[in-house]
């Protein structure tokens, strides 16, 4: 994982190109890069996102935000239900129960792979 200004890149390996190649996960737009070696991949990363910055300062529109911390998630009501008595039986806020859940979720089961780093922020 690459991380830069709150964007995150994902980076895979093309063994017949023999190139690295990724994506900026957390936005809706696509912002693409590649490089042969690590220190090309990592420049074209923050070229790539200061490329977008700029764009989006051309246009005089607002560039997208990395993920706002809302979402919204639709499941069936009687599960909503159980899920809201649970959270009360707690004394908790349904947001503070299923953010602890979640954060509780995903920090035990980071693959190895991920860099958990990239994650907290």
């Amino acid at each position: 994982m690459l991380e830069y200004k709150g964007y995150v890149g994902r980076v895979d390996f093309d063994d017949e190109a023999e190139i690295f190649h990724g994506e900026v996960l957390n936005l809706k737009d696509v912002i693409t890069f590649q490089g042969r070696s690590v220190k090309e991949l990592q420049k074209a990363f923050k070229d790539s996102i200061n490329d977008y910055l700029e764009f989006c300062a051309e246009r005089h529109e607002s560039p997208e935000k990395p993920l706002s911390g809302n979402f919204t998630l639709r499941i069936d009501p009687e599960l909503h239900r159980k899920v809201y008595l649970k959270a009360r039986i707690l004394n908790k806020s349904l947001n503070s129960w299923v953010t602890e859940l979640l954060k509780s979720t995903v920090e035990s089961e980071v693959d190895a792979s991920v860099d958990k780093k990239a994650l907290n922020k």
